[in-house]
């Protein structure tokens, strides 16, 4: 019997492929603007970076961590020991009804360098087809392997979010950058560096037509709510929505990298638009901030911010699929947050705070606003994570199908966009960073 179990053992497999890619022992130096530098070996693109040091809890879906704009500029250290087991897949998806173009969240690596405990030489998983190494090089991304990740963790959560620079090769050799050599992403316009330059349509034909902002969306938002059947139009972060909005059923404000205080010119224009129009609209993670922003909070810099797929929040009201005094398990990339102010704008609640830290993980509309307004810090979309308040999308597109039924919309369209599959792709405006 024992035999033959073991004869069966290589069918389950079938299919599977198990590559091996060996790192060159180039070295590499991670060098903190706190002073303390940590030496391994490189893996990637052969260059040095300047970033501002950040980590993530998450244990799998290191590709979508890699690829979410709202890394742009930073320095990603894994806590998982592991990275790059399972490969990496092609980014080519269809553009229909069911998907948007990518199969990550963006086309290419959207963070300035990757930092490893162990990188995978060898990877095997059925829609792989390089390896994590390969594909940091073809992107022109650096990483380093072999350093002490636990270590690094613990000093970004003692002393917070940290400047870094990731020396390869000669440079590795070389003192420690001075203070003011470091460069510091958060004080540019990093959504201006992800936005899509043009405004473009996904699945025409949807039952409902939603305008969204892109402040450096993720693929898995717009996946979302194609798949729940939206015509969706996606528009450069700052474009005047108030110009086209009778033409649209909803508005939604994606996710997007660095300081929101850079983009105070799409909240003063939502403001207009929150006094004016009453249709819903949905906000994530930056989206969120715009918001707030737009309805008179502040937001600040968070110490450590929250990066992983594993972040408790409990909501304080009930919307659609969420019921107050549940907590929800939610996947979140963010370093800045609204700040909790008594008394609230008028018109306005939270929605969700964090078990944790006790952050604002989310505002709504009050009943009595007349408005169906949210906005939520964290991720219902996932990608990676838990899927816990994935039926947000199902209760916004609800919401606007709602409201096109009772009201109906503008069907003249002066709008003129391209379809997806008109879009050239082309390569990011800018570099990922200070690149030496």
């Amino acid at each position: 019997m024992f035999c033959r179990y073991i004869v069966r053992v290589p069918h389950l497999y079938r299919g599977l492929a198990t590559h091996a890619n060996s790192v060159v022992a180039v070295p590499a130096t991670l060098h903190l603007k706190t002073g303390q530098s940590f030496h391994g070996k490189s893996f990637g693109a052969p260059k040095s970076i300047y970033g501002e040091t950040v980590f993530s809890t998450s244990i799998t879906s290191y590709t979508e961590s890699m690829t979410d704009p709202s890394y742009r500029g930073q320095i990603l250290v894994f806590t998982t020991p592991m990275i790059g087991n399972y490969g990496v897949p092609s980014n080519t998806a269809p553009f229909d009804s069911q998907d948007v173009g990518v199969i990550p969240e963006s086309q290419n690596i959207q963070a300035a360098a990757v930092v490893v405990g162990d990188v995978a030489e060898k990877f095997s998983h059925y829609t792989a087809v390089e390896s994590i190494a390969a594909w940091c090089k073809r992107n022109n991304v650096p990483g380093i392997t072999g350093v002490d990740t636990r270590a690094i963790t613990r000093l970004l959560r003692d002393q917070g979010t940290t400047l870094g620079r990731l020396a390869v090769g000669a440079d590795a050799a070389l003192p420690a950058p001075g203070s003011s050599e470091y460069w510091d992403p958060s004080k540019e316009n990093l959504v201006d560096q992800v936005s899509t330059l043009t405004p473009y349509t996904l699945n025409p034909r949807g039952s409902i037509k939603i305008a969204v902002l892109d402040f450096g969306a993720k693929a898995n938002i717009l996946r979302s709510l194609v798949r729940r059947d939206a015509a969706v139009t996606v528009f450069p972060w700052n474009y005047d929505f108030n110009a086209v909005r009778d033409e649209y059923d909803g508005l939604f404000l994606t996710n997007g990298p660095g300081d929101p205080g850079h983009c105070m010119e799409a909240a003063l224009k939502l403001r207009r638009t929150l006094d004016e129009w009453n249709k819903p609209i949905f906000g994530i993670c930056m989206g969120h901030q715009i918001i707030g922003m737009a309805a008179g909070l502040d937001a600040y810099r968070m110490t450590f911010g929250n990066r992983g797929h594993n972040q408790p929040v409990l909501a304080l009201a009930s919307a659609g699929s969420i019921k107050a005094g549940r907590v929800y398990v939610t996947s979140q990339n963010h370093q800045y947050a609204l700040k909790l102010q008594d008394p609230f704008p008028q018109g306005w609640e939270p929605f969700f705070i964090n078990c944790n830290d006790s952050s604002i993980e989310g505002i709504k509309s009050t009943t009595d606003s007349g408005k169906k307004v949210w906005g939520v810090q964290f991720h219902p979309e996932s990608a990676g994570g838990p899927l816990d308040t994935i039926e947000m999308f199902t209760d916004f597109v609800s919401e606007c199908q709602a409201h096109k039924a009772q009201f109906g919309y503008t069907t003249t369209t002066t709008t003129k966009v391209k379809d997806a599959l008109d879009i050239p792709k082309v390569a990011p405006r800018v570099a990922v960073a200070g690149a030496a």
